[in-house]
């Protein structure tokens, strides 16, 4: 598996490129967001940690020109304890977020949940369509009027979980374990991976009609199909 780095304190990269090699990644590190674009543009990048404060091109340029044509697990590295980092980059279609200082171990868990999520073949198999949506689960692929639309690693796995169980409202601490494997809930999270999926399957996403949810209690697709 091929592990990009994007950040530019030097001794952090040197450190993490150290402990992501021993765990048997190759590792492949830039230090603006310049190099690292160049660097996905020529290399076969498997998961990609991005620092969101970059000199030249900040991250968050950096993740808006790869989200036009490629779906690579991202983990934002941020500095700041703030939500408006987070959320901003969650909303542009990063998969998790660390902040510093963290703990190398907790983070090369979460890169190897992530990997695994992203590669792991699907149990389910089968298609399910509603409205014009077709949700290809074996395949991670989603459609929408016979087009494909792109979801981030984690937009496909809450969009599966709420489709296999249709007509069952998911509770928001229920979904977060389920996708991030974790067991401290971050419902903000949630709510803003649930916003952007509305985005893009809703045909009005202030109104929807597909994710829809039960106050107080959580979120879920609707299981009957509107004629």
């Amino acid at each position: 598996m091929n592990i990009l780095i994007v950040d530019d304190e030097k001794l952090l990269v040197k450190g993490l490129k150290s402990s992501l090699t021993k765990e048997g990644f190759n590792v492949f590190t830039a230090y603006n967001g310049k190099e690292g674009l160049d660097i996905v543009n020529k290399e076969r990048i498997d998961l990609i940690l991005l620092d969101i404060m970059l000199p030249v091109v900040d991250g968050i340029t950096f993740l808006k020109k790869i989200r036009q044509n490629m779906n690579t697990p991202v983990i934002m590295l941020t500095a700041k304890d703030d939500y408006a980092d987070m959320v901003l980059g969650l909303e542009l279609g990063a998969d998790d977020y660390v902040t510093k200082p963290f703990n190398t171990r907790v983070l090369i868990a979460r890169i190897n949940s992530l990997l695994r999520r992203a590669s792991m073949p699907e149990k389910d198999d089968g298609i399910i369509e509603i409205d014009d949506l077709k949700i290809d689960i074996p395949g991670r692929e989603l459609y929408k009027d016979n087009k494909e639309i792109y979801l981030t690693t984690k937009e496909f796995d809450i969009l599966k979980i709420l489709a296999v169980n249709r007509g069952i409202v998911m509770s928001r601490e229920k979904i977060f374990s389920l996708v991030w494997n974790e067991l401290e809930c971050d419902t903000r999270t949630v709510d803003v991976h649930i916003s952007k999926l509305r985005e893009k399957i809703e045909d009005d996403p202030s109104n929807p009609a597909i994710i829809r949810t039960k106050w107080g209690v959580g979120y879920f697709m609707r299981k009957e199909r509107i004629e």
